[in-house]
Formats: C-alpha cells, structure tokens, sequence
C-alpha cells in the first residue's frame, strides 16, 4: 500500500513540475493533445454506431442509396477522424523536440551548477545519468507522459461511450470484461515493476557505457591506444560490461515472458467468452445480427478500453518513476552550505585556521591543521612533494570544497557567510588540468560572448601569443582544435598554457592561483612561465603551486607543505637557515636553475 501511494505521489510531483513550465512554454501542445484526445475517443463509434444500421438494412432489403450513405459514413468518417488525428500527432511530435532540447538545456545547467564536490561523488553522477537516461531515453520525456495521459483520458471517454450502449442490449458484458481487466491489469502490474527494478541497475552501466563509448572513439587519446597498443584492452573492457548488461536484458526477458504468454491467454478466453454471449442472445431472439455485430464491437471496445486504462495508468507511472529522476537531480541536496553575505570590494586577507580536510566517502586525512594567512598583494608560492595537500588547499581556498574541521576566513568572517558566487569572483585560477574548448579563442579566453577585443588583444600580446595570433587569418575568431571547423588550429601544449594564463587575466580578480599547470615542462620552461606571470600579475595577491622551486624567487612568503601539513613557512633565506624540507628540496633542484 505504500508503494501504491508513493507511486501516485510521484506521478503528482512529476506532473506538477513539468507541465507548469511547458503551460508557460508551449500552450500549442495542450491544444493539439486535447483535439486528438477527442478525435481518438470519438474514433470508434462511427463504426459501432452505424455498422448495425448497414447491416440490418442489408438484411431487410433497404434502399441501396440508403446502404451506400452507411457505408460511405463508416469508411469516410473514420477516415477523416484518423487523419486530423494523425496530423494532430505529428504536430505533437514537433513539440517533443523542443521539449527535449529544452529539459535537456536545464540538466546541462543543473550539472554545471551542482558543488563540484558532487562531480567527484559516485551517488551525485550515477543521480546524474539516471536523470538523463530516465528523461530522455526511458519516460520518453514530457511527450512520451502525455501520450499517455491524454490517452488515458481519451480511453476514459470513450469507455463511458461504450457503457451506455452494453448496459442497453448486453449487461452480462461487464462481468466479463471485469473479470478479464483484472487479470490483465495484475499482468501489467508485475511487468512494469520488473521493468523498474531493470532500469534501477542499469544507471551504473549505462555511466560505464558512457565512458568506455567515447573513449574508445574519442581521437586525442589515439597516441596512446596506438602506441600502447590499447585496442584489445579497451575493447574487451567494453565486453566486459555488455556482458553483464545483456544478462541483465535476458534476466528481464526471462521473467516477462510467462507473463507476456499469460496476457495472450487472457485475450483468447476474452474473444470466446463475448462470442459465446452474444450468440446465445441472438439465438434466443434478443438481438439482432446488426446489434450483435455492435455488441461484439462494443465488448472489444469496452474491454481494450479499460486494459488501456489500466496500461496506461500503470504505464504514467513507470514513465513518471523514471522522469522523477530528473527531478530528484534538479532537488539534489547542496554538498557545501551557501550564505548571503556580500563581498566587501578593497583589499582582501584570507585566513586558514587549523584547518583539516578528508575527502568525503574516504577515511584518509589529507590536510591537518593547517595554519596560514595570505595578506592582499603577497605572493605565496605553495611547494612540497606530490601528495603534500598542495592542490587540496587551493581548492579549499577556491571553496570548491569546505574544510572537515577548522575554517577559512575572509577578513576575519567564516567563507560559508559570503554569497558563494560573489566569493568566486575573488579568484582566477589556472588549475594543472585546466581545459580549453573548442570555441573559439576569444571565446576560450573570456569564456563568454561577444568579448570586448580591445581588452583581449593587450593580454594575447602580454601573455606571449602575438606572433601566433598575426598567423591566424581569422585572428582571435580562430576555432580552437577541429571537432567542428576543420580549419581550426591545434595549439601546442605551451600555447594552451599561455592561454589559459590570458583567461585568468582577462577574469580581473584579485586573488591569481598557479596550480602546477607548467608541471609537464622542464625545469627552465617552467621558470620562464613563472617570471612571465609574475610580471602579468603585478599588485594582485598570488599563489603558486609547486613540487619544484621556480615560483619562489618572485614570492614573499614560501609554504612548504609536507604529510597534509604545513611543515615550514618564510622567506627564501629563512628556510634555508632552517636546514629543513625546503633546502633539501632547493639543493636537489639548484642545478636546474643555475
């Protein structure tokens, strides 16, 4: 009973979220789908109510011009009621297009608006495709719920119809047709639910699915397939998981098929069971041929009606249980807690307090009790040991993540009371996997449209790519990579840091992050790009992240983490008299910088 209940609550909830935005979107659809609910319900009886007039006529040697009207009522009507239903239908199928372009637009948007600690968490992504396969692919969308639903209404009408005529000349009908729709609907009923449990273990292989599709076929990592000869791994990786997946289709298979050979069963003994009736009856002089032939009509009307009605309402609900995915994304819980308080424009201190962290759904402790101020305008450089914790405090400073213990201050106020988004704007990052898109590069480096060239031009120029951008025949117009312009450039690996450097640039924000983007260039390379920052970078406050030293000539302070902590903290000069970390590092490094 309670799954009962909270099925029904879950067809209310998902009806209520959908169709108010497609009211306000697409009044059109709600026109379309109520004429055809009508053209439908109406359909059936042009036959069942003129039929027996043809035949009796025919019978008792009526007119022909009289029998030529019946018939010409039943091909013609029935015809013309199909086809504006039809044309109907297909005005509808329009809409579906749009309907899913545009649920499809605010998953997108959701996605890109989730804490980005949930794209790291396995619950939040599998919630993630089980929105998108449920909306797209299983429900059938707003469209494939409303069919539905309209049809349930139009299988309403009509059943009504099709009462008052049994009630007049076959009452016994009802009988039947009860006795055979609960069977159905109990039929129905168990297979809709191995359907739902199906669909339940499929999210997981359907993300997997996802993944391997793309990699697979995805040509940036044609090097590496080729030359690690990667084929058969992927490939077999990829029949692994078919594998499973199609043992999950043959189990589902396998316990739908008693059932399947159960409702055709059902069907036959319906077919006989009206027969029978209804001849016993014209037999006994209680009808005639014509109002048999209705009757029989009538009966397979009355019982396809209400089968229909069961279907279809158990149908809503599994398309509903499955849409309803897409809703539990768009309500997903917030991973970090948001406040309102806004960001006060000035210099900026930023305060970490005995701060320490653990990833979420891990017991390893990745940061303990860290301790650390950055003051407006200082240049921290962050160095220590792969595995140190470095890119973990950037990212509790950037309040991507919130700290498990401790707290992080801004100007002496706890982070989690300012507006999130406002607290963003402080800083521009450039992360060790930043990502370029293939847009364009204006595009790439404002990340928004209609950028101001006047203001881009200076930082192509400041950042190094002049010389590059006089190369390109379309200027700062050039697509980046060829996915969808041919002639789009592939930058080279210095080039895409470059440009990531202008976009951070080009944010204005007053806290400038390096997080080990120049990690797979050689020591010089890398010193070269950090003195080009810090001249780009000027007044702003800074912080560079490292396991090697070449950011920390240009920094005021230098904090070296080590084991999740911050081991030493000072001047260039200050920690090399401490003898510790840091001059073991810089000793070992010297020679690349000499």
């Amino acid at each position: 009973m309670k799954s009962e209940k909270g099925a029904m609550k879950k067809v209310r909830e998902t009806l209520a979220f959908f169709y108010p935005q497609v009211w306000k979107q697409y009044k059109g659809y709600f026109a379309a789908g109520v004429g055809k609910l009508l053209l439908d319900a109406a359909q059936p009886f042009v036959s069942m109510l003129v039929l027996p007039f043809l035949i009796d006529g025919l019978i008792n040697g009526e007119k022909v011009s009289r029998l030529l009207m019946y018939a010409m009522i039943i091909a013609l009507g029935g015809s013309l009621l199909s086809l504006a239903g039809s044309v109907l239908g297909v005005i509808m199928e329009k809409y579906d297009e749009k309907f899913q372009n545009y649920f499809s637009q605010q998953l997108s948007r959701r996605v890109m608006e989730l804490d980005f600690q949930l794209t790291e968490d396995k619950k939040a992504l599998d919630q993630v495709e089980a929105a998108r396969t449920g909306m797209q692919w299983y429900s059938g969308g707003v469209h494939g719920i409303s069919q539905q639903f309209f049809g349930l209404i139009s299988s309403l009408l009509t059943m009504g119809g099709v009462v008052v005529l049994v009630a007049i000349h076959a009452p016994l009908l009802f009988v039947v047709a009860a006795v055979l729709v609960l069977v159905n609907a109990i039929i129905n009923h168990k297979t809709n639910k191995i359907e739902v449990e199906q669909y339940a273990k499929l999210s997981k292989f359907n993300r997997i699915f996802s993944y391997l599709g793309w990699e697979i076929v995805d040509f940036r990592y044609g090097k590496d397939i080729r030359l690690y000869d990667a084929q058969d791994m992927l490939t077999e990786k990829w029949n692994v998981y078919t594998d499973e997946s199609l043992k999950n289709w043959e189990e589902n298979a396998d316990r739908r098929l008693p059932l399947h050979l159960a409702a055709n069963g059902v069907n036959i003994i319906r077919i006989l069971a009206i027969y029978f009736y209804l001849g016993v009856r014209v037999i006994l002089g209680k009808i005639s041929i014509g109002i048999f032939s209705q009757m029989c009509d009538a009966g397979t009307t009355l019982n396809r009606s209400v089968e229909r009605m069961i279907w279809q309402m158990q149908d809503i609900i599994k398309r509903t249980n499955y849409a309803y995915e897409y809703i539990k994304l768009m309500q997903y819980p917030v991973a970090l807690k948001k406040g309102d308080r806004h960001v006060e424009e000035g210099p900026h201190t930023i305060e970490f307090r005995n701060v320490d962290f653990t990833y979420p759904n891990t017991d390893v402790q990745v940061l303990h009790n860290v301790c650390l101020t950055l003051h407006a305008g200082e240049h921290l450089s962050v160095v220590g040991l792969n595995g140190a914790g470095k890119t973990t405090f950037v990212k509790l400073l950037c309040r991507l993540y919130d700290p498990t213990a401790g707290e992080i201050l801004l100007d002496g106020v706890n982070i989690s009371q300012y507006d999130y988004k406002e607290y963003m704007q402080l800083f521009a990052p450039v992360f060790q996997d930043f990502k370029l898109f293939a847009f364009s590069m204006a595009e790439n480096i404002a990340l928004q449209d209609n950028a101001e060239k006047k203001v881009l031009l200076p930082l192509v120029k400041q950042v190094g790519l002049e010389e590059k951008l006089s190369s390109m025949e379309k200027g700062l117009d050039t697509m980046l990579f060829k996915f969808y312009d041919e002639d789009g450039i592939e930058p080279s690996g210095g080039e895409q840091q470059k440009l990531a450097i202008a976009r951070a640039l080009y944010k204005k924000a007053p806290v400038v992050i390096l997080d080990e983007p120049t990690a797979a260039l050689d020591p010089v390379a890398e010193y070269d790009i950090y003195r080009q920052f810090e001249a780009l970078v000027g007044g702003k406050t800074a912080v560079y992240i490292s396991h090697r030293l070449s950011s920390c000539k240009f920094c005021d302070r230098i904090a070296v983490f080590g084991e999740g902590q911050v081991a030493e903290y000072g001047t260039h000069d200050e920690l090399l008299r401490q003898g510790g970390i840091y001059a073991e590092m810089f000793a070992a490094q010297a020679q690349y910088y000499r």
